[in-house]
Order: C-alpha cells, then structure tokens, then sequence
C-alpha cells in the first residue's frame, strides 16, 4: 500500500463513524497531512452538520495552524461545490490556500460530479484522484446507487429451511434463524433508511418491522397493500416507526402513516421505486414475501441477495422459498446452525 493510499484508508475509516447519522449525505472522512505528519482529521458527523473538511481543519491545533498552507489534504469524496446546508468545502479549501488535496473518489451528486475537482484546478490547487477509489465508492454503495440509478440501493433477505422453504404449510409463520441470527437482522435494519414486505406478509405474519433487538435507529416501514385491505390492528400501524402505505386508492397522511397512492397498474414496482426517490429514501431491505422478493429479482432492481438457510430445520410441507437467478456467490458465513449466503449484481 503507497503512502496515498494509507492516508486514504484513514480518511474512510474515520468516515465510517458517520453511519447512520449522516444520510442522505454521504459518509465522508479527511486527514490533513504535513511533511508526513497527520495534523488534523475529521469526518462527517450527522446530516447537517460540518462537512468531513471542515471538522478536519478545526482539529489543526492552535500551534499547527501555520502549516495548513504547506499541507495536503485527504478527503475520502470529492469535495462540495455547491451552497446545500453548509458553504461549499471548495471555497474554504481555496480560502486557506491548501495547495494540494487528494480524493478517494468523485461525487456522482448532480450538483457536485467534477464540479469541486474543476473548481479546485482553476484555482491553481494540484488534485489527485481515484486513490482506493473502488473501497470509497463501495463505502457509499447506498448513496452512489441512488444517484447514479435513481432508486434506493435494494437488499433482498430471507430465511429458509434446509429443503428451501420459507414459511410453514399454508404460508404460516416459523421462526427458522437463530436466534443470534435474528439479531443480526436487526442490525440490518437499522442500517438501512427503510423495511419493506407486501400485502400476504403483513396480513399473516403480522410483523412490527421494527429494529427490537439490537438497538438503532428505526427503519422506515414500506408496505404495499394495493386495494388498501389490511385490517388498521396490524402491528405496522402502530407508532413504533413511520410508515408508508402503497396502494392504488388513497392519497393521504394520518400521523405517522403516509399512504401513498400510485397509478392502477398491473405492476406497482416502478413507481414505488420512483416514490421512492423522490423521498429521499436511499436503501431498502425486502424481507418478504416470495411474490415480492421474486418481483424485485426478475426485474433486476436489487442489488443485494443475503439469503439465511438453517441447515438443521426442514419443513416437508413448508411453503417454497424464492428462486433465485443465476448469479455469483460472493461471501457465505456460519452462525451456529443458520449459513449466510450473500449475493450482488
């Protein structure tokens, strides 16, 4: 690994320390570096707040101020050029005459993309780009995926038996993960900006769709129930979390329940993830059920496959599991008695 490219695993690991806090906006770290030593450092810390360039030049002590412009600068994105909830970084970056900054990767952000490298150029500062470019870019999958594909980045979960079911005989409800498996999903959950099941699941799993076990932040809930004939002592209507109803009837907000109506098409997949879009949600996990799961495979609108098989339960009689596409298996784990399966596109 170069020099660079150490500073810039620093610039990423200390971005992460922004998940879960700063979406929509990206998790972004920076390091200011002086004849090798590392004199100030910072990341993006909530939605709204300083930028990653900011806090790290507030970190510079008081003694080390004199060095800035003698310093290069690390940032793991490329830097903003537009007036959002804070100034543009390009303009305080030009204000303290740092005379060299290097970046991970661009930001795929209409507003930004090239925008702050060409602005830094003309002002006569020395860019470097695509250092770890792919692990930056990878860090972001969310927020690059929605910019660049106009939709949410789409994780697909399940869990099946050993003989490839996913529910018990008539669709009914059985705990087949772990449960140390079952937290980790609820990790999951609060990973991501939103949940989403379809009409069957709700109605006969019942599912409060809210991150219980392993504390976070408590993801949107999305259900779609076209003719709107879920019954109202579900548990996804309670106060737990927001949710968004999609549904082909009824435009309108009751508390936390917003329910969303979309045109009476056979397929309401293109415009929930158009809604989607529009309302800045930037990361789904489907967990069910089959239809739904299957809709988003063969439509090619996912981009994650985390596929939980128990390898001691079976279910004779169980309900079938959803058939997967023919793709590649990127990383496979074991919890106990439950194998992960993990897929992309």
């Amino acid at each position: 690994m170069t020099t660079d490219e150490q500073y810039m695993f620093r610039c990423l690991e200390l971005a992460k320390k922004g998940a879960g806090s700063v979406a929509p906006n990206p998790m972004v770290g920076a390091l200011l570096v002086h004849q090798g030593r590392i004199i100030g450092e910072g990341c993006h810390q909530a939605y709204g707040g300083p930028h990653a360039e900011v806090n790290c030049l507030a970190s510079v002590a008081a003694a080390d101020k004199h060095f800035i412009p003698l310093s290069t600068l690390y940032v793991s994105l490329e830097p903003c050029s537009h007036q959002g909830k804070t100034p543009p970084c390009t303009d305080m970056i030009i204000r303290e005459r740092i005379p060299e900054v290097i970046i991970g990767c661009r930001d795929p952000f209409p507003l930004v993309n090239g925008s702050g490298i060409d602005k830094l150029l003309r002002s006569g500062i020395s860019v470097k780009q695509a250092v770890l470019e792919a692990e930056a870019i990878n860090l972001n999958k969310r927020f690059f995926t929605f910019h660049q594909k106009h939709r949410p980045y789409i994780i697909l979960k399940w869990a099946q038996s050993a003989d490839g079911k996913i529910s018990g005989p008539g669709k009914k409800r059985i705990q087949i993960s772990n449960n140390i498996t079952n937290k980790l999903v609820h990790q999951w959950r609060s990973a991501e900006a939103a949940i989403m099941v379809g009409t069957a699941t709700a109605l006969l799993d019942d599912p409060a769709l809210t991150n219980r076990i392993a504390g976070g932040k408590q993801p949107v809930r999305l259900v779609i129930d076209r003719n709107l004939r879920l019954p109202g002592t579900l548990q996804i209507f309670n106060e737990a979390a927001s949710t968004i109803i999609f549904n082909t009837i009824l435009e309108e907000h009751r508390g936390n329940i917003y329910y969303c109506k979309l045109e009476n098409e056979k397929d309401l997949l293109p415009g929930i993830l158009k809604k989607l879009y529009s309302l800045q949600i930037q990361s789904v996990l489907v967990e069910g059920g089959k239809a739904l799961l299957e809709s988003f495979l063969q439509s090619g609108n996912w981009d994650e496959v985390r596929r939980i098989i128990s390898l001691e339960k079976n279910l004779p009689e169980g309900y079938p599991a959803p058939a997967l596409p023919e793709m590649s298996l990127v990383d496979s784990s074991q919890i106990l008695t439950d194998r992960i399966d993990y897929f992309k596109q």
